[in-house]
């Protein structure tokens, strides 16, 4: 089977390559991917993390933090997918320790990484199943453990059309740490003995953003009695949505001001056509400067570059989460909510299916359908403080309620490695 698995993936690694060359997609980290590392290291078994994407790396950094208090001799290897997790990942490396791309998951080059980094265990965020990698682990004895695991909608349709392979995969893995009782049963029905999970809740709780709300306002020229309205992680489809809403929120509220944070910040240019066949002026975030009268009056602001959307989020009045009225699943509502921002999304959040069902609940957030609903809702916030002020309480008390994850789960990994 694996020779099968390494033939197919040797061969979407070779198609995929000139057409990443062609959109010169290619960075850096493609030799880390390849296998080839730093030709000096001296990581004597390091403990290796692997977060695939800005969500994932968000949400380990309280857990970097407590490896190294309970492992002050070891170093960290900290893997990641995307370069924007990359960059937040980046932020967290000290000296001596290694930041890499995940190699691909063909057998000679896994071979190859764990012999050079010789790691005491890999930590997975998020349940991401490399067959290769687990198995080649496996085989020295290596601890594998997956924190925050958790299994989609999509992922556990795939993962049962296939769990006659699967299930040997991931009954290799020495121990998940589930966010729900929902995702530990899933586990279970794809193979996994019930005594190698713990139910130990979602890290993105834990969370504690660092934010200065007064330099970024400032920074993108906002008045004290403008209102900031910040559409975050938004995708093809919803970024129209948000800016017909927008002009007709300006009629009745010429104070407004618009964020568009693209899920994917190299959409920005994109983004900002959009804008101006709408009728809007455009400016990126990361082309102003305290010059602001070279941009054009009261623009629509793009947010395009990573790391600054939570300083978004603190900096503004309301905010919309995105891919969620198309069908994307979602994204965070934990980190507005964190800040004390009203959180309204669309009805497609099902990749975070019950930290929705419990701020639904609790009215601490507002769902809707539709490019009217999203009016209304907005209208609404605009007009009442008193609902703002229920929604973010409650949404701070949900989030007060869920924390601790982040020690659960060094509990559980202190008893493999």
């Amino acid at each position: 089977m694996f020779i099968i698995y390494d033939l197919f993936f040797l061969l979407i690694t070779l198609f995929y390559l000139p057409v990443y060359l062609l959109k010169g997609k290619l960075h850096s980290g493609l030799i880390s991917r390849l296998g080839i590392l730093p030709a000096k290291l001296d990581l004597a078994q390091p403990i290796w993390v692997h977060a695939v994407s800005v969500g994932e790396a968000m949400a380990v950094r309280g857990l970097i933090e407590q490896l190294r208090i309970i492992y002050p001799n070891k170093k960290l290897v900290i893997s990641t997918v995307t370069s924007t997790g990359n960059k937040i990942a980046k932020s967290m490396i000290k000296d001596g320790d290694l930041l890499i791309y995940l190699p691909l998951d063909i057998s000679f080059i896994v071979r190859r990484v764990i012999n050079r980094i010789n790691p005491a265990a890999l930590i997975i965020v998020e349940t991401e199943i490399w067959p290769n990698l687990i198995s080649s682990l496996y085989k020295k004895n290596i601890p594998v453990v997956v924190v925050n695991a958790r299994i989609s909608d999509a992922s556990f349709r795939g993962y049962s059309a296939i769990k006659f392979i699967i299930q040997n995969i991931l009954r290799k893995v020495s121990l998940f740490c589930s966010q729900t009782e929902s995702d530990a049963q899933r586990l279970i029905s794809l193979g996994v003995a019930r005594e190698r999970i713990r139910i130990t809740g979602n890290m993105k709780f834990d969370q504690t953003p660092q934010v200065r709300v007064g330099d970024y306002r400032a920074r993108l020229g906002l008045r004290a009695d403008e209102k900031l309205f910040v559409a975050g992680s938004t995708h093809p489809g919803e970024e129209a949505l948000v800016l017909n809403t927008y002009k007709e929120l300006l009629l009745e509220f010429p104070g407004i001001r618009l964020l568009l944070a693209p899920r994917h910040p190299e959409r920005a240019k994109e983004v900002a056509d959009l804008v101006a066949r709408l009728g809007l002026a455009a400016a990126r975030t990361s082309e102003l400067t305290s010059q602001q009268s070279l941009f054009p009056e009261k623009p629509v602001f793009i947010l395009d570059t990573v790391g600054e959307l939570v300083s978004c989020y603190a900096s503004c009045d309301i905010v919309f989460v995105g891919g969620s009225l198309i069908k994307r699943g979602g994204q965070n509502i934990l980190e507005p909510a964190s800040v004390g921002k009203p959180v309204i999304f669309g009805m497609y959040m099902y990749n975070f299916r019950d930290i929705v069902r419990m701020f639904l609940e609790k009215e601490a957030a507002i769902m809707v359908h539709n490019q009217q609903e999203l009016n209304s809702a907005l209208v609404s916030l605009l007009k009442d403080a008193q609902l703002i002020e229920k929604l973010t309480k409650n949404a701070k008390e949900i989030i007060a309620r869920n924390q601790g994850a982040t020690l659960r789960n060094i509990k559980e990994i202190k008893s493999v490695i």
